[in-house]
């Protein structure tokens, strides 16, 4: 009999679709519009900052800010994060107590789950979710108890006769979902992958639930900078009556500056909450990368740091009303995305790419014919959902790439559907 060294809980899970899918876009030479990382750098003035707090700029001295950092956080970070917390909602908080530190948003999840749930404790996810999620709560024993977003239509308040389609939660299958085990709801706004933001009525919905129940909310809220309708402004659950010390707001800077490889992320919530979260954090990574953290202080809540993230907004815009224009012409039906960078297009339309994928057996399958053939890769949705079958007619595309490469990659989705030969690539430097 052959060992099995693999750990039960993680027997579900596999390989996560990110690696399969980036590893076969590296095969084919694909444009990868998988996983979600840019192509671009970050600001400039915070890669000053790294060198600086590696002691690397001719200015600057022999650094100090090289060892291992304070576990819960860097105290420059930790009080930027407090007093940008306290300008945005309007209220104080301490920033010794009440900011934790963490190494990307990931190990906040789970240093959260770990920290705050017990075995047979129930969570609430709403599916579709960032894959971790589910491996959080199995790593603490905890059980998923899901909700699923279904797509929605409506009627735009400002073209009244344009039906618009989103994704919404059933309020009765929530309200269901809560039992006298459950311990945590999950929430991820901006959503990630259908680009949803939680209106206010949802949000008003699950802190009285949450009230009833007694339960402890941990948000995601790695995209809270990248909405783009300025007169729908990220909401955030611990603001809701009832809310500020029964929520654990978990964010990060990879998202909101384009620096996804440098893992800082942070939790906010009550003293206690986050004493929950460090009894795990500190045997997880006990302390975040200590240059990186120094030089994050300068973005939080600064000028510089908020005109950067305008121009990302912006640009942000620009590639999605690109992106969902070139794909709703190839015949794919793109849900808008309200914020973060993703848009769910569904496949199943038999004229979506003149009648190329009505071969297709599923969103996986659609996913290997785009990267072996058109040479532009795509996530499988079903990969985001408890039940595959939910999200079998979504693929996932990520638009937080320069311009030129979503220009390319539609250039030869647009050819593969002419039934000619994918172009090749002409991006200097370019890396799928």
């Amino acid at each position: 009999m052959e060992p099995h060294p693999a750990a039960t809980r993680f027997a579900p899970f596999g390989t996560t679709i990110f690696t399969e899918i980036s590893a076969l876009a590296q095969r084919h030479n694909a444009i990868n519009l998988g996983q979600g990382f840019p192509d671009f750098d970050g600001p400039e003035f915070l890669k000053q900052a790294v060198a600086s707090a590696l002691g690397l700029n001719p200015s600057s001295h022999t650094s100090t800010a090289n060892q291992y950092a304070r576990m819960a956080g860097v105290p420059a970070l930790a009080k930027a994060l407090a007093a940008d917390w306290s300008t945005r909602t309007r209220k104080s908080i301490d920033w010794e107590s009440q900011v934790t530190v963490t190494s990307g948003c990931t190990e906040a999840l789970a240093a959260a789950m770990l920290g705050l749930i017990n075995p047979g404790d129930e969570v609430i996810l709403f599916e579709p979710f960032y894959d971790s999620y589910r491996a959080c709560v199995a790593m603490a024993g905890g059980i998923a108890r899901v909700v699923t977003l279904r797509p929605h239509s409506s009627i735009s308040p400002t073209i009244t006769s344009t039906p618009i389609t989103t994704f919404a939660f059933d309020p009765e299958q929530l309200a269901a979902a809560f039992t006298n085990k459950t311990r945590v709801i999950l929430l991820n706004t901006p959503h990630n992958p259908t680009g949803k933001a939680f209106t206010h009525d949802e949000l008003a919905l699950i802190a009285r639930l949450c009230l009833k129940h007694n339960v402890t909310a941990i948000t995601d809220e790695v995209y809270e900078h990248l909405v783009y309708d300025p007169t729908s402004p990220h909401l955030q659950l611990a603001t809701f009556d009832g809310m500020a010390d029964r929520t654990l707001t978990l964010s990060s800077l990879g998202k909101s500056f384009s620096f996804t490889g440098w893992k800082v992320g942070w939790a906010i919530g009550s003293a206690a909450l986050n004493r929950a979260l460090r009894s795990a954090h500190q045997f997880l990574t006990f302390s975040t990368c200590t240059p990186m953290q120094t030089a994050a202080a300068a973005a939080i809540g600064s000028a510089q740091g908020q005109a950067a993230i305008n121009d990302l907004v912006a640009m942000l815009r620009t590639n999605r009303e690109f992106l969902t224009r070139e794909l709703t012409a190839l015949g794919f039906n793109v849900i808008p995305a309200a914020g973060a960078y993703f848009l769910m297009a569904d496949w199943t339309n038999p004229a979506c790419l003149a009648g190329r994928l009505q071969s297709a057996t599923s969103d996986a399958h659609v996913c290997r014919l785009l990267i072996e053939q058109a040479g532009v890769a795509a996530i499988p949705a079903s990969a985001f959902y408890q039940h595959p079958h939910e999200g079998q007619r979504f693929i996932r595309f990520a638009f937080c790439k320069r311009n030129d490469t979503l220009q390319q990659a539609v250039a030869r989705l647009q050819s593969w559907a002419a039934h000619t030969t994918a172009p090749a690539p002409t991006l200097a430097g370019h890396k799928a």
